[in-house]
Formats: C-alpha cells, sequence, structure tokens
C-alpha cells in the first residue's frame, strides 16, 4: 500500500538537533549498504564506485555486479522500506523503524544470503571518531520517519541543481553521488592537473584511499546535514589544494562565509530554503564559489567551460 508523503514542500525545514539520533542511525544505515556495493564493484577513481544515488524514492546502490548477476539495494523514504532486488527474480523487502544497527545489519545480510548473495564487508563504521563495529552497535536506533523523508527532499532539491550546473563543464567531472562515509551529497571537478600529496588524517580511512581520492586538483561542492563542528544542514565548497587568495574571495548569496575550521565555504541551508529563489541562491553559490577556486588556482577556465546546458538542445560544437 502506498503512503501518502507529507506536504513539507520542496525545501522542507530540517533542523539538526531535531533529527540528531534518527540523522546518526541513518548515517551508518547507509555505511552497510555502502559497504556491501563497496565489497563487489572494481574500484573505481576517486571512489566513485562506492557511492549512493538519489532516486524519486530515496537512495540506491544501482546495480551491483555478483557473478553474471546483479542485485541493488534501495532506500525508500516514501513507504519507508528496504529493498533488495536480483536481475534473476528474488526480491526482498523490510519497513525502516527505529531498529539497531546491529540488527539492520543481520537483517540485511541474512536476507542476500537467503537470496544466494553471499557477501563480507568491513564491520567498523569509516570517517567517524569512536566507531563502534556494526555487530555490536545496539546504541544507534532511532528512526524518525518524518525527519528522513524530509532529509530525502532535501537531496532530491540538491540533486536537481548540483546536475544543471555539472552541465556547464566539459572538463572532468564526478557524477552527482552520495558518499556514505561523511554522508554528503556531493558533485567535483577537476581542473586536469596533479594535486600535492593528500595528508591524509580522516578518521577512520585509509590515506591511500584519501590520497587516490584527492589525486588531482578539485573544486568540490555538497550538501551535508550537519554534525560535529557544525549544528545544522549545509551546502559547502572546497578547494584541495586550497589556493592563495580563494578563502577572501567574493562569493554569492550574502549568507555565504568562509569556515577556517572547516577550511571551505559554508550556505546554511536555512538561507536557501527561506530565499526568494532557493534555486538560484545555490547555484550562485555553486557558480561563485567554483569561480572563487578556479581563478584562485589560475584553472584553464576557458577550455574547462561551457553554457549551460538546456533539455533537448544539443549542445554547440565550437
Amino acid at each position: 500500500m502506498t503512503q501518502r508523503c507529507e506536504d513539507q514542500g520542496s525545501w522542507p525545514d530540517l533542523p539538526y538537533p531535531a533529527w540528531r539520533e534518527t540523522c546518526t542511525t541513518l548515517h551508518l544505515w547507509t555505511q552497510i549498504v555502502g559497504k556491501i556495493r563497496l565489497s563487489q564493484t572494481p574500484w573505481l577513481n576517486h571512489s566513485w564506485h562506492v557511492a549512493l544515488y538519489v532516486t524519486a524514492r530515496g537512495l540506491t546502490t544501482s546495480p551491483i555486479p555478483y557473478g553474471e548477476r546483479a542485485f541493488q539495494i534501495d532506500f525508500d523514504f516514501i513507504e519507508h522500506a528496504l529493498c533488495i532486488e536480483t536481475s534473476n527474480g528474488p526480491r526482498w523487502q523490510m519497513p525502516l523503524h527505529a531498529l539497531s544497527v546491529a540488527d539492520f545489519h543481520a537483517a540485511i545480510m541474512s536476507a542476500l544470503s537467503d537470496i544466494g548473495i553471499e557477501v563480507h564487508i568491513d564491520e567498523s563504521p569509516n570517517e567517524l571518531p569512536d566507531p563502534i563495529r556494526f555487530i555490536e552497535d545496539r546504541v544507534h536506533a532511532a528512526y524518525d520517519a518524518d525527519y528522513a523523508q524530509r532529509f530525502w527532499r532535501v537531496l532530491l532539491q540538491a540533486d536537481r541543481l548540483f546536475k544543471v550546473f555539472r552541465t556547464s563543464f566539459i572538463g572532468k567531472c564526478s557524477p552527482v553521488h552520495f558518499f556514505w562515509g561523511s554522508f554528503d551529497l556531493a558533485v567535483t571537478r577537476f581542473s586536469g592537473r596533479r594535486a600535492p600529496r593528500h595528508p591524509g588524517g580522516v578518521p577512520n580511512l585509509s590515506d591511500e584511499v584519501a590520497c587516490e581520492a584527492y589525486s588531482h586538483e578539485v573544486s568540490s561542492a555538497g550538501f551535508w546535514p550537519g554534525g560535529g563542528v557544525i549544528d545544522y544542514p549545509a551546502f559547502y565548497s572546497y578547494a584541495y589544494p586550497t589556493p592563495e587568495g580563494f578563502c577572501s574571495a567574493p562569493v554569492r548569496p550574502e549568507a555565504t562565509f568562509f569556515s577556517q575550521e572547516l577550511g571551505e565555504f559554508l550556505l546554511p541551508y536555512e538561507a536557501v530554503r527561506t530565499a526568494a529563489s532557493p534555486d538560484r541562491a545555490l547555484l550562485d553559490f555553486l557558480q561563485s564559489t567554483y569561480e572563487a577556486a578556479a581563478d584562485a588556482g589560475k584553472w584553464d577556465r576557458a577550455a574547462l567551460e561551457c553554457a549551460r546546458g538546456i533539455p533537448g538542445v544539443p549542445r554547440a560544437n565550437s
């Protein structure tokens, strides 16, 4: 039975303190699902093979190879369910509700085994301080369906506008994808030049992985629901390596500021949600912070940029 979505609007209120526990639990659930994809997928540059993707109902792994078969795991934040689909027919589903990380892990692993898929994952969470192994974590067990759905609705809008922004760049650019380690939606542009070796030091993440992820110069933007240093959801934009003058460059909209602690520009989600035009506010942020990185870093903008894409109109070959 299809459930009716709560009418929260396209840009719902998402105060982090109100759903902190659900956010943490959901973060860990996505790590389990993401690690299942990681365990079966050949390594792709910058760890692009591990990400999840926004769908019309939630988040998906996209098809995961398993021999000559494939399976896919989806979070459905409309009916609040976790679904496993397979290319040879079997299907499994369970409701999303207040459930410990340990029980979530046990349920999904048992379901995969029952449909003939045997996988093994690293059971320690990544990029989090003081991690608890998934099979031992009965501390995190919250699920507020309303806030989980609000979060997805924000991701849906961010995904839409990140994809619009992505069309105006013909250099190397990542997909718009959701990283379960840091729990953020991101899109990354590349100058084409090698970068100095990344120092590593990300909590519970191999320095080898971090160094490969930042092997080339980037301007990266994304959305993060909050936690740790900032107690509110925000859009972010950073450059690696950080070029001289980047932090003091003029950026838009007015609510944007540079966080010295994080080393990146931040635009609070609330400023976008309440703007006269949220679309314009976010696109201004993405474009102006990219320009700050590209100009300060002396990127070859003429060779890398193009007009923004228009549906149904082929790009001019000039």
